[in-house]
């Protein structure tokens, strides 16, 4: 039997009606696989929430672009970059899932794994302490982390107020005593 396209839309033997009910339940169900999967991209995309991060010099209020960021949700150790795009301007942008409610945030310089001290924790004892923040906050209004790293003019001049969607936070590099400590 030699196939052409006027034979392809012949139904084979047998009733015309059986074929075309079996070929409107295919068509009828590639349909609903394609908008199924259309619908659980769109869906997706309103559920993730998309933050922008901006580190910034304690004491100058200038922005710094790290080596790269930390970032970690919900008081759990994990490291999940997966979520960081770090743009050329050294500002972030992190899309956590939607069941997360906490991040914390730190950045990383000279290439390597040595990580700024965040100024949230300038006057602590233990200065590598984690301050989780509320990513609903962030969202609603942006959160500008508090900077205890310098007091006076110098953190009054650095102050920058967040955008909505927006986390700011001051550091400041390790000293000589943190550095060897570690």
């Amino acid at each position: 039997m030699v196939l052409s396209k006027a034979n392809l839309l012949i139904p084979p033997s047998g009733s015309t009606r059986a074929f075309m009910r079996t070929r409107l339940l295919k068509f009828c169900l590639a349909l609903g696989f394609c908008l199924a999967a259309a619908f659980s991209l769109t869906l997706r995309a309103q559920t993730d929430k998309a933050i922008t991060v901006l580190m910034v010099d304690g004491r100058t209020g200038k922005a710094i672009a790290p080596s790269n960021f930390v970032v970690r949700v919900d008081h759990l150790d994990a490291i999940h970059n997966e979520w960081l795009q770090l743009g050329d301007d050294g500002t972030g942008k992190v899309t956590v899932p939607a069941g997360a409610s906490f991040l914390s945030i730190q950045g990383t310089y000279n290439n390597s794994m040595d990580i700024y001290v965040n100024c949230d924790a300038g006057m602590e004892k233990d200065t590598s302490t984690l301050h989780w923040y509320s990513i609903a906050d962030i969202l609603a209004g942006g959160v500008s982390a508090p900077n205890e790293c310098y007091k006076g003019k110098f953190a009054e001049a650095a102050h920058v107020a967040p955008k909505p969607g927006q986390f700011v936070f001051y550091v400041r590099r390790n000293n000589w005593h943190e550095s060897q400590m570690d």
